[in-house]
């Protein structure tokens, strides 16, 4: 569940970043590489959410062992 909420999220403002990237400089002459940086933005999202989705279990019990050796 919340590994999806995180997915979204990603997702989310992911295309939310691209399309207010496009609408402000869809008519500036030196708008630059933007399917370059949609595709980066894209895949960073992609590895961000697959990275999460795997080690999220492993990180939870991270951190519970470290929480429980700490608490009295």
């Amino acid at each position: 569940m919340r590994n999806r909420l995180i997915a979204r999220f990603l997702f989310t403002t992911t295309l939310l970043r691209i399309r207010g990237h496009l609408t402000h400089t869809a008519d500036h002459p030196e708008r630059g590489d933007v399917p370059g940086w949609v595709m980066i933005t894209l895949m960073s999202a992609v590895l961000v959410a697959a990275l999460l989705a795997i080690a999220s279990p492993a990180l939870e019990g991270l951190f519970n062992e470290a929480i429980n050796r700490v608490s009295p």
